[in-house]
């Protein structure tokens, strides 16, 4: 029995006395984080699927894009249309966009008269009410397919938008955009200056054209973007009635023209709208 006690009290002592260094606790500490961290990295590991169409795209991780279209930002807000200028309190239409429905002195002020002929206006060109520079900025966000200097218009930047729609600023002084660049509605992107088409004023023309045919800026002014692309969309729906329903009746009283014969008035129509519609912009 003294055996025993004696056997049971040199194991207690030993026991005590290691437990009294200094560094028996922290080792303690240490192991069995190591311990729980490696569990939770296995644990992880284990439940941690690899998805295989994502294992080629050069490490960026996982995308968006299906059918190997590219990704498209849908949580970015309609935009209105603004007139490209930080005060447009202070500024003024200079010259306004020819419309074939207007009146006749609105469409005789809205011609632009260069190397001795008459050109309708494709946009409308704004200025200082006290005839000084100012800082022109995006009508709305998009990426800039064109920055250059034209010898007839000044330096131009042409904006891309959405469905077709793009945004087009001329007579430019000090551009602070390149080509490929992504800008923010309201951002600068260069100053107002002059043009061989209008050397009298400082301003910016500005135009706003959708699959390439140009609209009257003023319309849109602070509207939303979708509603030139409603209005677009009717106009199309229209145009794609049947060629028969579109026929319009001749008015009583009047006689159908026999075939070969030409309608009175009709001769040079063509050519004249064409020659209204020349737009100026190269």
């Amino acid at each position: 029995m003294r055996e025993e006690e004696k056997k049971r009290t040199s194991q207690n002592s030993n026991w005590q006395r290691l437990m009294k260094k200094r560094w028996v606790f922290p080792a303690i500490y240490l192991a069995s984080a190591a311990i729980i961290l490696t569990a939770v990295l296995m644990f992880q590991a284990g439940n941690t699927e690899t998805n295989p169409e994502n294992e080629n795209n050069n490490g960026q991780g996982p995308t968006t894009s299906y059918n190997e279209d590219d990704a498209v930002e849908v949580n970015r807000p309609v935009e209105n249309f603004v007139m490209p200028v930080t005060d447009k309190n202070s500024a003024v239409i200079e010259k306004q966009f020819w419309d074939a429905d207007a009146s006749e002195e609105e469409q005789e002020a809205s011609f632009v008269y260069y190397n001795g002929m008459y050109h309708p206006n494709t946009g409308v060109d704004i200025k200082m009410k006290d005839g000084e520079t100012f800082d022109v900025v995006a009508s709305l966000s998009g990426t800039v397919t064109r920055a250059e200097e034209d010898t007839l218009l000044g330096n131009v930047v042409e904006i891309e938008h959405l469905n077709g729609v793009k945004t087009y600023y001329q007579a430019l002084s000090n551009v602070t955009v390149k080509a490929g660049d992504f800008v923010d509605q309201g951002q600068k992107i260069a100053e107002a200056g002059t043009s061989l088409m209008n050397k009298d004023s400082v301003h910016v023309h500005f135009e706003i054209r959708k699959d390439s045919v140009a609209v009257n800026p003023t319309e849109y002014f602070d509207r939303p973007v979708t509603a030139l692309l409603d209005e677009e969309g009717q106009a199309s729906e229209e145009s794609s009635e049947p060629a028969d329903e579109q026929e319009k009746k001749p008015a009583e009283g009047t006689d159908k023209p026999e075939d070969g014969e030409e309608k009175e008035g009709d001769e040079g129509t063509d050519s004249e709208e064409e020659e209204e519609n020349v737009s100026y912009l190269t």
